[in-house]
């Protein structure tokens, strides 16, 4: 049923371009559709609605004239020119089609980020390779990489506590992704919710102290990644200040 109202509501969507370049009575024009305002909530609803609605056929392959003429002629009351039986059966074919060139993308993005994290695995791995040489970086039996610059002189986590952090977050080229320090709030979060990186790192200080993480791929966010900013298998890099430690309940 779901997946049926996002077709008959992209539909609609669809349609409505058409319309708009048939206002003549059925010949194109020139004439850019004129530009809604975004002003009301109903008004913003709808043009969320519509961007939504097109983007889940936007790799259909369909006859424009004919589904706006199945449009007009469902909301005009009008006889409709094929049996619902038959409807429902050419709906069923199509959601089949529309599914199988989704399997197939997905497969396909799935293929690109495998051979993008392995590209950036590799870039990850001459880096750490570099950096383990400098003065003061550590690395532990997992792979991440750490520069302390303040032990701090609190309380240690546990994996299980929730802590209070400030953090920038860099990948290889420098690029910030995130950072609560530009947002000027730290954040807050059990210690065993995080990428693996960080909950290994930060068990390394003390309430006050301050390190650098040097995050592997494999540490951080995978094969994924959370593209565009932080791409599959990308090493991340943070410069971490643990403010406040918060013991779990027992």
């Amino acid at each position: 049923m779901k997946a049926k109202l996002f077709l008959v509501l992209g539909a609609v969507v669809v349609c409505v371009v058409g319309i708009a370049l048939a206002l003549d009575g059925g010949g194109a024009t020139t004439t850019a559709p004129a530009k809604v305002t975004l002003t009301t909530d109903l008004e913003k609803t709808s043009y969320a609605v519509g961007v939504a609605m097109t983007q889940q056929l936007k790799d259909a392959e369909l006859n424009l004239d004919a589904l706006c003429q199945g449009i007009r002629d469902q909301l005009g009351g009008k006889p409709l020119a094929m049996p619902d039986e038959e409807i429902g059966a050419v709906l069923r074919v199509f959601s089949q089609k529309m599914q199988q060139i989704q399997m197939e993308q997905r497969a396909k993005q799935m293929e690109l980020d495998k051979e993008e994290a392995a590209k950036n695995k590799t870039l990850g791995a001459a880096f750490l390779e570099e950096n383990a040489k400098k003065e003061g970086v550590k690395t532990t039996d997992s792979g991440l990489q750490y520069l302390i610059t303040e032990q701090g002189t609190g309380k240690k986590p546990a994996a299980t506590d929730t802590v209070k952090v400030h953090y920038r977050g860099t990948t290889l080229d420098g690029s910030e992704f995130d950072s609560s320090i530009a947002r000027n709030e730290p954040a807050v979060f059990p210690l065993n919710g995080v990428i693996a990186g960080w909950t290994e790192g930060l068990q390394l200080l003390n309430e006050g102290g301050k390190a650098t993480l040097y995050v592997p791929g494999d540490l951080a966010y995978g094969d994924s990644g959370r593209p565009p900013r932080i791409q599959p298998g990308a090493l991340l890099i943070f410069e971490v200040e643990l403010l406040e430690v918060n013991p779990a309940e027992e």
